[in-house]
């Protein structure tokens, strides 16, 4: 029996100047790929204004945004409550018809408690340092969302456009809500 142990292979790691043009291509490759890639596109519809629906286009539109994302938020009916500047300040939980509320439907039915569990949950958004409803339309913004007001909806409620957030687009129709969709990689209606 031999005691002999194979040799390893002898090929000679590669030089500094071969790993340097390894890299460069790498690098090429790279920036051919992601400037060959058009950015990805998402647009959300929002058409509910309480407080509890306020939270998910707001939070989805900017993680999508944080990802590079081009995001665009269409907001229509009560979901246009969410950009406006006062009314998004006192935003309501419904407490009936909610299976996840904790307390039955006949007491959910009782005058106040709409109240009782808007505050509950405000006061969970605070004790979690949650962001709120502001602060989430402000990060979108700096974060390049567009947030777009439906006109319809501005002329039916009878708002004011100087009532909204500062860089909310208004005076945006279905048929540009419909287009974005059309052309986004990812189509949420909530």
């Amino acid at each position: 029996m031999s005691t002999d142990t194979p040799d390893a292979p002898t090929d000679d790691p590669p030089s500094r100047v071969e790993l340097a043009a390894r890299v460069d291509e790498l690098e090429e490759a790279l920036a051919e790929a992601t400037t060959d890639d058009e950015s990805k596109k998402m647009s959300i519809i929002a058409t509910k204004g309480t407080l509890d629906m306020a939270y998910p286009p707001l939070i989805l539109a900017s993680t999508a945004a944080a990802f590079g994302y081009d995001v665009t938020v269409f907001h229509t009916f009560w979901g246009l409550d969410i950009l406006h500047e006062e009314r998004s300040k006192n935003l309501k939980l419904s407490s009936v018809g909610n299976p996840n509320m904790p307390v039955p439907n006949a007491v959910a039915a009782l005058p106040g408690m709409d109240r009782v569990t808007t505050k509950m949950m405000e006061n969970k958004i605070a004790d979690n340092d949650t962001a709120t409803i502001e602060e989430l339309i402000e990060t979108s913004l700096d974060m390049g969302v567009e947030f777009q007001a439906c006109q319809m909806t501005i002329d039916l409620m009878d708002y004011d456009e100087d009532d909204f957030y500062d860089g909310v687009t208004t005076g945006v129709g279905a048929a540009t809500a419909l287009q974005d969709m059309a052309d986004s990689d990812i189509q949420l209606l909530v």
